[in-house]
């Protein structure tokens, strides 16, 4: 297991990798580069750069969240081939690079939906939140509108303002696709790559949909185990995998996460760890890390990782703005930190259990 921190460069980031570098048990940055389009090539010298800014600040660059896939590749729109094409060729480009894993989705519209980005707790912190009633009262062509206010003057990943003014196109390029014509775009895509991928050794590791749930009326399919084992079987290449999202899986309770991770051993590339607080089933909030402030037991999560084997990158996410902090919501710098701390003490408790027995 290697620790990680999502990072979204330089000209983006509140967060320094000078500050990424004292975290104690982090070694490495989940990163992307963030201003380039989806649809767009990936060049050999702008992955080049990314890789030594990272490296000169002593950290590693452990894999790429998000590449993102064109909405004609998800739609399976005439043209999307050519996406595909400069897909394949962004990821030879990050294979010559030395880099090996790549996090994407496959969801239509929105890469993930909260209808509050600073809901305020208890404690005085604030974090992100969803409420069905909200999402049910809200026009969708408006909803970037509802948040805009809260983003602290960042860009949040999937919500980029030139992507939310065509939200009334977007709706109608998906209006024909339902979960299973959506489906067979997903393994027309991974049947597409995986060859490149098998030259590179590049893991694909699909992220879950956002809440797991249709919102909006629109297409989810990355929402439980029986679909996601599904899409590993669908394409059964150790390239084709996943990352597993605690926090995306458990928006829907019915998810027994550790459960999931054993049926996926040998698949989960990259992983999410991360805590949510239910106040209905449908109304629910982003959490300290730890498991007693949220719902989920993230002991049980991490000790699922480790019997079954999980070596790559973890990384903690969504934490709440504390200590004052001002940054991307969800995205600060002091409170993943203390999440990525977390982790590692787990981790390091669940090893020397396991060699001491």
């Amino acid at each position: 297991m290697e620790m990680t921190l999502r990072w979204y460069g330089s000209k983006f980031d509140t967060v320094t990798l000078e500050q990424i570098r004292q975290i104690p048990g982090v070694t490495g940055v989940i990163t992307t580069l963030y201003d380039t389009q989806p649809g767009e090539v990936w060049t050999r010298e702008n992955i080049r750069a990314l890789k030594n800014e990272v490296e000169a600040a002593g950290l590693n660059l452990s894999g790429i969240e998000s590449v993102n896939v064109h909405d004609a590749i998800k739609t399976g729109a005439a043209d999307r081939d050519m996406y595909i094409d400069n897909y394949i060729e962004t990821l030879k480009n990050l294979g010559e690079e030395g880099i090996h894993l790549v996090c994407y989705n496959f969801m239509p519209v929105f890469d993930w939906t909260r209808t509050e980005l600073a809901r305020k707790r208890e404690d005085g912190s604030t974090v992100l939140a969803y409420t069905q009633d909200a999402v049910d009262a809200l026009d969708p062509e408006k909803m970037f509108e509802s948040i805009a206010g809260d983003m602290n003057g960042t860009i949040m990943p999937g919500w980029e303002p030139e992507r939310m003014e065509r939200v009334k196109e977007l709706f109608e390029m998906y209006k024909e696709i339902d979960d299973e014509k959506l489906f067979a775009n997903l393994v027309y895509f991974l049947e597409r790559i995986m060859p490149v991928c098998d030259e590179y050794d590049i893991n694909m590791a699909i992220h879950p949909d956002d809440p797991a749930w249709s919102v909006f009326g629109l297409p989810r399919i990355i929402i439980n185990k029986d679909n996601i084992v599904r899409l590993m079987k669908a394409v059964d290449n150790r390239h084709n995998g996943v990352t597993f999202c605690s926090g995306s899986y458990g928006t829907n309770l019915k998810n027994n996460l550790p459960e999931m991770i054993r049926a996926l051993e040998g698949r989960i590339h990259f992983a999410h760890v991360r805590n949510l607080k239910f106040h209905t089933p449908t109304n629910f909030e982003e959490s300290a890390h730890y498991s007693a402030d949220g719902t989920f037991d993230m002991y049980e999560i991490m000790k699922a990782l480790y019997e079954t084997g999980f070596t790559g990158p973890i990384r903690p996410d969504h934490g709440r703005m504390i200590w004052g902090e001002v940054a991307m919501p969800g995205y600060g710098l002091y409170d993943r930190a203390l999440g990525a701390s977390y982790l590692v003490g787990l981790w390091e408790a669940i090893v020397k259990g396991a060699e001491r027995r």
